[in-house]
């Protein structure tokens, strides 16, 4: 196996080890989206949870409307850390994925208005 090959293999191994941790892990707000999301309980579509994607990790990803849903919590105001996460969205949006975001202040106090969010921002990709 050529030198580049294997530490591509580990890096995505390492990544998918990493996103298995977060699945065991989740945040409050993580475990009431969850809950709303999985079993395709919202408009039947099959949400993952802690999807790796590139050298990144989404908190949810639908990948039949090609939709990362993030949740933004305290710690995502902070200006460095904004930064970081508008690049990485940058990036991932060239792969063709659209992003929605809220924060877990909203997720925990206003969860139908959240998927409600969620569902305009498909149907949004949905139109030309």
């Amino acid at each position: 196996m050529p030198e580049w090959e294997f530490w591509t293999h580990h890096r995505i191994k390492a990544i998918r080890d990493v996103a298995r941790k977060l699945r065991k892990t989740s945040t409050r707000s993580e475990q009431i989206l969850w809950q709303a999301l999985r079993n395709r309980q919202l408009n039947g579509l099959k949400f993952l949870r802690q999807h790796p994607i590139g050298p990144s990790i989404i908190d949810f990803y639908c990948h039949e409307k090609r939709l990362a849903v993030e949740i933004d919590g305290p710690v995502h105001r902070q200006v460095e850390v904004t930064k970081r996460d508008q690049a990485r969205q940058e990036l991932i949006e060239m792969y063709g994925i659209r992003f929605y975001r809220c924060s877990s202040q909203e997720v925990e106090e206003d969860l139908e208005g959240v998927l409600k969010g969620i569902q305009q921002a498909m149907e949004e990709q949905a139109s030309p």
